[in-house]
């Protein structure tokens, strides 16, 4: 199997406002923001696996996603993550759900924060995108530093979020 793409973030938008004698215009042409290319293997600007998936967390539940042995991808093949690429988070309820990223009390994948202790918060209908295309990218240490915990704040209501993990097995 191969794994090629495109992994971008770009934002295009138009601020206007008015002065005394005219309308002031600023266009913000993001498409020059960085992009990743991604050639299948295990390198700088490669990846070779992707796990992806639509979830949801019942009112104040969490759950951790084992990064080194427990997902399996598209078809059927169990991954052991060496190294995260790329990590999106799509927080899609739209009941105002707040979901957290990290923090996991034990074997957390931490290395893409400061501490152990780091939390990401994804607003409802926001996104959380973390992309690192260098060969040495964001380890993953099976046993120790392997869990990627996500948690629903929301104590009355379930919480949808899509997300999307790239990486590459060595």
């Amino acid at each position: 199997m191969a794994l090629t793409g495109k992994f971008k973030c770009q934002a295009t938008l138009t601020h206007t406002g008015a002065s005394d004698l005219s309308t002031l215009t600023d266009v913000v042409d993001g498409t020059s923001l960085p992009s990743w290319t991604i050639a299948s293997g295990t390198g700088a600007n490669q990846a070779d696996m992707i796990w992806h998936d639509q979830r949801t967390l019942a009112a104040s539940t969490s759950e951790e996603l084992d990064l080194a042995g427990s997902l399996t991808d598209t078809f059927g093949t169990t991954l052991t993550f060496a190294r995260i690429k790329g990590l999106i988070v799509y927080a899609a309820s739209d009941n105002g759900a707040l979901i957290q990223v990290g923090g996991a009390a034990a074997n957390g994948f931490v290395n893409w924060v400061a501490s152990a202790t780091d939390i990401l918060q994804v607003r409802a209908g926001g996104t959380f995108s973390l992309m690192a295309p260098d060969a040495t990218a964001y380890a993953v240490t099976a046993g120790t530093g392997d869990l990627l915990k996500i948690n629903n704040t929301d104590g009355g209501a379930g919480a949808t979020y899509d997300i999307y993990i790239i990486g590459a097995s060595a």
